[in-house]
């Protein structure tokens, strides 16, 4: 399926396909095939709905380290925009788990998942040790990954619409609007590689790109097993 995350001149397009194994285990995991049949355990949802929670806290988190990173005020003021749309989608996210019988209280209560403090902490140690751009490598595989995983989803004829509990999350992350939250992610990429890109960093960011797809299969595994 052509996609429009998929421009093979984009630094995006060669992370992504320099771990093209990795990407596809992410991508087509069992927690992703389940919400699309629909035969998800409500169980692994609903664990991984309240640690996806506790992940967006740190997710902020290293969206505001890209204002500190930035050093103009353009991107300073794009990552800001990111932080506040996080921080409004953790207030959605609560409403969501409302529909699922979860308090407020059972989402922030639970402890944190090791696989969950394993990503995000991945994530932020990125940006500490990195410049900007090797903390927005590390945020994509979530921020343009979930924007494919539902683009795909959506569109997909065998996906499973009617009847599906999990219908509502495929349009989410599928919809038009985390979409093209996923384009000026890779567009941002881009326009920071312009000053900070060379041949030379490739290996590197690739590298970063990887672990942090893999990270994510380690988030859905949580999921799907019901771990911590």
């Amino acid at each position: 399926m052509t996609t429009p995350f998929d421009h093979p001149d984009t630094l995006y397009f060669k992370m992504k396909t320099a771990c093209a194994d990795d990407w596809y285990r992410y991508c087509h995991h069992e927690f992703v095939q389940g919400i699309a049949d629909g035969t998800l355990p409500l169980d692994s949802f609903k664990h991984y709905l309240q640690q996806d929670y506790l992940f967006l806290i740190h997710f902020s988190r290293a969206y505001a380290l890209s204002i500190y990173k930035a050093d103009n005020l353009e991107d300073m003021r794009a990552a800001s925009a990111s932080v506040a749309g996080i921080l409004s989608e953790m207030n959605l996210h609560l409403e969501y788990c409302v529909q699922w019988g979860m308090t407020e209280q059972d989402v922030v209560g639970q402890p944190e998942a090791q696989a969950n403090m394993a990503y995000t902490r991945y994530v932020l140690e990125r940006g500490m040790a990195g410049d900007i751009l090797d903390l927005q490598t590390a945020l994509s595989p979530c921020s343009v990954g979930y924007a494919e995983i539902g683009y795909r989803l959506i569109n997909d004829p065998a996906t499973k619409k009617e009847g599906n509990p999990y219908w509502q999350w495929i349009q989410t992350y599928g919809g038009d609007e985390f979409v093209q939250g996923a384009l000026k992610q890779i567009e941002a990429i881009e326009k920071l590689a312009v000053s900070r890109y060379s041949e030379g960093r490739l290996e590197s960011l690739c590298q970063t790109f990887k672990e942090a797809t893999r990270l994510e299969v380690g988030f859905w595994d949580m999921g799907l097993n019901q771990s911590f």
